[in-house]
């Protein structure tokens, strides 16, 4: 019988033990889990265990953490990729010997710039600007530039890293990258906007190209921003080309792309739920966020059959029983450029409830979280658990913690990882790619259907490569190494390039 923390340890880190299927964990490991999470009062400790866990990898994870101090979004993703990947690392020493481990977790290249503008006022501002472009192994890097105040060196490097794998898994050729910014678009003028993204592009224009990076929209980088950019670096360079994706319609860009990331998520958890024998049909379905990836991902599980209560964005969350009504969310959010809370003037039998992390206490079947990073942590999880949700797939960038995850695991819950769910958006950006190659434009439904081929393939292979090595259903295990094999046969084959 396996000690509580031996228990505990198995759910975070199950490449340790022998056994890997969640269905072989004891009912009582939530009343476990819990307990423990209170003896210690966070489960930082937990994460730390890792050490007692890997053993070939061990010296790469220490090093990052001392490489990199105060970067815990960036520990955060390298524990959970480099547990996942222990065994991997068992059984090619060749990779180990070679230096793969050891390089994929360092940046290729890490850009900080200054990025001064003027606003409306005529005073000068100034933010701080980054590219991190980590890996070039299969592709020029992509990923994309966000803009928001939380910016800073660990978020990017983070997000630049699980970037690596998810556009691994889409089977086209991209490497990982991420830049952004600490700057604010909301409450800008356009004019303001404008003059910060001519001053970013500036700098950023002396390391991208078609060939080399290629940026796309994130969080605060909608078509307004992609559109100033792409303008200077037009400017700048005396070319069109496609050196960012997410482009207009009329210069560039693709059918589909703004649905991506929405629609790819909905068709990965369709396949998931599919091979269990479900569907999204007539399931009750709760989104956090109302960007681009909420959005359509509203639209999408609605199309399926679904029934989505509930919505939100960084102020409140609103609950809408008789299902959302997308058409006023696009009016509020797309055009207007307003707050979630004005929801309620469309439909006044909605609830609007201030505060975000509200929304998991909603009675669901499905939970897809498309808001930010680590928004459902251990508690949320649980309730989200008590209350019959049983499906999760993750829109957003890391958006459950590692508690989190343990608890949807150990109670059998069908996880879809971001790096394999979210997927859709970089797939849709590189078939953007493509057909600026090409100069030649695809219809909606080619794109749309070139979509959920990726995606439901980006299944079939996670779901593969977990089972291949003993972790069968576990996605998150299986996304990581899918998309990591990939890359290091790569990394082994260029010889130490980078």
């Amino acid at each position: 019988m396996l000690q509580k923390r031996e228990l505990i340890l198995a759910i975070i880190f199950p490449s340790c033990y022998t056994f890997h299927r969640t269905d072989q964990f004891p009912n009582r490991i939530r009343t476990i889990l819990f307990d423990f999470a209170k003896e210690y009062g966070s489960m930082k400790e937990l994460q730390q265990e890792n050490k007692e866990c890997l053993t070939v990898l061990k010296p790469v994870l220490d090093a990052v953490i001392k490489r990199n101090p105060n970067e815990p979004e960036f520990h955060q993703a390298v524990t959970e990729v480099l547990e996942t990947l222990e065994p991997v690392a068992e059984k090619h020493p060749e990779w180990v010997a070679a230096g793969i481990f050891d390089r994929i977790v360092e940046p290729e290249r890490q850009i900080i710039f200054r990025v001064p503008w003027v606003d409306d006022k005529g005073k000068v501002q100034v933010n701080r600007g980054f590219r991190v472009q980590f890996n070039s192994a299969i592709g020029p890097y992509k990923g994309g530039i966000r803009l928001h105040p939380s910016v800073n060196i660990s978020i990017m490097k983070f997000l630049g890293f699980e970037q690596i794998f998810k556009n691994s898994l889409t089977g086209l050729p991209i490497g990982g990258g991420k830049g952004g910014s600490d700057f604010d678009p909301k409450g800008k003028s356009d004019g303001e906007v404008m003059r910060f993204c001519q001053s970013f592009m500036t700098e950023l224009a002396k390391h991208i190209g078609a060939d080399t990076d290629v940026p796309a929209g994130d969080i605060g980088t909608g078509a307004r921003e992609i559109g100033y950019m792409f303008g200077q670096y037009k400017r700048l360079r005396n070319e069109f080309t496609g050196v960012l994706t997410g482009k207009g319609l009329e210069w560039g860009g693709s059918l589909a792309r703004t649905q991506a990331t929405g629609y790819g998520l909905c068709y990965f958890m369709e396949a998931a739920m599919n091979d269990h024998g479900d569907s999204f049909k007539g399931k009750t379905v709760v989104v956090s966020g109302s960007g681009n990836v909420a959005t359509y991902a509203v639209e999408k599980a609605t199309q399926l059959g679904a029934k989505v209560v509930a919505m939100s964005d960084s102020g409140g969350y609103v609950y809408d029983a008789e299902g959302i009504d997308l058409k006023a969310i696009k009016e509020i959010k797309e055009v207007k450029r307003a707050r979630i809370s004005e929801y309620v003037n469309y439909r006044p039998n909605a609830v609007y409830t201030p505060g975000c992390k509200g929304i998991w206490t909603i009675k669901c079947d499905v939970a897809l979280p498309c808001a930010t990073q680590n928004e459902i942590d251990g508690e949320s999880a649980q309730i989200l658990i008590d209350n019959g949700c049983r499906i999760v797939g993750e829109g957003a960038n890391m958006p459950s913690t590692p508690e989190a995850i343990a608890i949807f695991q150990s109670n059998g819950a069908l996880f879809g990882p971001a790096k394999a769910a979210n997927a859709g958006g970089v797939a849709t950006s590189a078939l953007e790619m493509s057909q600026n190659s090409m100069r030649y434009s695809w219809t909606f439904d080619e794109v749309d259907n070139k979509l959920h081929d990726i995606m439901v393939n980006i299944y079939k292979n996670i779901s593969k490569a977990a089972a291949d090595y003993g972790m069968k259903g576990n996605l998150v295990a299986g996304a990581n190494i899918a998309g990591f094999e990939k890359v290091a046969k790569a990394m082994y084959a260029q010889g130490i390039a980078y």
